[in-house]
């Protein structure tokens, strides 16, 4: 990966922001791309402090116009993109019932248009320098998940739009690689939005242990070097994905609703 042009966006804090460390350390150039400004910052310096090379690009992936300067920018500064990372996201902890549907068009807008919104501008480069797309997606991507309806609904769309353009770009060198980590410790939840939109301050329902986002870049660099195609985290969800869901699916569903049906119960029902 050394010299390496590698896009992260959603980098400047979670996982984006370790997955820009750990290809940094292995040399890579990294532009990070955050719509916080403050975080950006403060991410830009710290990886300076590394000695990486990084440029930091404010951009908002729900502005199509906004994403297409930030990857000329990129190109500018350093020639082409070798390794789109597509991690910018955002959540919602609510039912179906108690959901608006202004709260899932934001969800949509952010996970799965967000991508689009980067990946158009940055694909002949990658067709040029026959790079990689890294989609972060979820458990939630292929399986269900009470209570995250929206959310769910914008993983599942990832995986069918980059599983199809795998497809498109193959014979074109381009790789493409979904990543499904399970419930990590990042500040994604804290800035889960709730049923009107606003953040959820409530309760959050976890399914096994979680991870740290530095063990999930970890597996990220070398799932990119062994070019995977579907990079699934945590014990319980390489179980879930590779028996549970194809022998047990039933079962898995009222097991997930027993363990997280409560958060709902006190945070919905209670109000």
């Amino acid at each position: 990966m050394k010299d390496k042009v590698i896009v992260v966006t959603g980098g400047a804090s979670g996982i984006g922001a370790a997955i820009c460390e750990k290809f940094g350390r292995e040399g890579s150039r990294v532009a990070v791309l955050d719509f916080d400004p403050k975080a950006l910052a403060r991410q830009e310096k710290r990886l300076r402090s590394m000695g990486v090379d990084v440029l930091g690009v404010k951009c908002d992936v729900t502005s199509g116009k906004q994403c297409v300067s930030a990857m000329m920018a990129v190109i500018k500064r350093f020639g082409g993109i070798d390794i789109l990372v597509n991690n910018a996201g955002i959540t919602q902890r609510s039912t179906f019932r108690n959901t608006s549907m202004d709260v899932y068009r934001r969800v949509m807008e952010v996970n799965f248009f967000g991508a689009l919104n980067c990946t158009k501008p940055a694909i002949e480069s990658l067709v040029e320098r026959k790079g990689v797309i890294i989609v972060t997606t979820s458990l939630a991507g292929f399986a269900p998940l009470y209570g995250r309806t929206g959310y769910s609904a914008s993983k599942h769309a990832l995986h069918g739009f980059f599983h199809s353009l795998r497809s498109e770009m193959a014979h074109l060198g381009v790789h493409v690689m979904m990543l499904c980590p399970g419930f990590t410790a990042t500040n994604l939840q804290s800035r889960a939005l709730d049923g009107s939109g606003k953040l959820n301050k409530g309760d959050r329902s976890t399914v096994g242990k979680e991870a740290t986002p530095e063990s999930v870049a970890d597996e990220v660099y070398r799932g990119v070097l062994k070019r995977k195609r579907e990079l699934v985290l945590t014990p319980v969800g390489k179980f879930m994905h590779h028996f549970v869901l194809r022998f047990m699916p039933a079962w898995y569903e009222r097991q997930m609703t027993k363990k997280i049906k409560p958060e709902f119960d006190r945070n919905e029902d209670g109000k």
